[in-house]
């Protein structure tokens, strides 16, 4: 497990001085059951906070060293990290090359320092979405809490002003319109973990939907 973190974190300091991967081939990079898109469709739960930026705050606690409280301008302050990755949603669609600029999770968790004890991740959003992971699954050179697409500031029906990004899990494990993240000693399941869809969330293997849904419709 600490020679992968280690792993992890060098992928992740090379990114952030510029040296990141090169693009990969588009062989195998579309999981199986999904299409590829270009128009970045949008889909949520209807509801668009509009958080003025002067309101905006991000709260980081549980089970943590140094919980804080970052307003835009300290969020916005912190080394930002640009990547380019893959974005893949369980309603079958998937998006390739996305550039998303934000502030990494590593340098978050840096800043805070979680505690042994600290093994999941609960986040919600300002639309009062929530969703988990495993805390390792946030401790990879690709995810970020993101505020812009494309080079523009994230425009409010893609969860500005800021967004949770996980690209290798399905993306509604990453919270829109985002505002606290909860380091917990346990799991807890978010919005739609509750309403039968996968805790896991793995698109290379369509890991869309509990596997106690899964076994009610075999049975259907």
């Amino acid at each position: 497990m600490k020679e992968d973190y280690v792993r992890r974190k060098e992928r992740w300091a090379q990114k952030m001085s510029g040296k990141g991967r090169p693009a990969r081939p588009n062989a195998g990079r579309l999981p199986p059951g999904q299409h590829k898109v270009s128009n970045f469709p949008v889909l949520d739960l209807g509801i668009h906070p509009e958080i003025p930026i002067d309101e905006w705050t991000l709260k980081i606690h549980g089970q943590v060293e140094n919980p804080l409280t970052l307003d835009w301008e300290q969020f916005t302050a912190l080394p930002q990290f640009h990547d380019v990755s893959d974005f893949h949603c369980v309603t079958t669609w998937s998006q390739f090359d996305m550039e998303f600029s934000g502030v990494a999770f590593f340098t978050l968790a840096e800043l805070v320092r979680p505690k042994p004890s600290a093994t999941h991740l609960f986040f919600t959003g300002y639309d009062d979405y929530t969703t988990n992971t495993p805390l390792d699954a946030c401790m990879d050179d690709d995810v970020m809490i993101a505020h812009a697409w494309n080079g523009q500031p994230l425009p409010l029906e893609h969860g500005g002003p800021a967004r949770v990004i996980i690209p290798k899990l399905y993306a509604w494990k990453g919270a829109k319109f985002f505002r606290e993240i909860i380091f917990r000693d346990h799991d807890e399941l978010g919005f739609w973990e509750q309403r039968n869809h996968s805790n896991t969330a793995d698109p290379f293997t369509e890991d869309r939907f509990a596997r106690a849904c899964q076994i009610v419709r075999l049975l259907e």
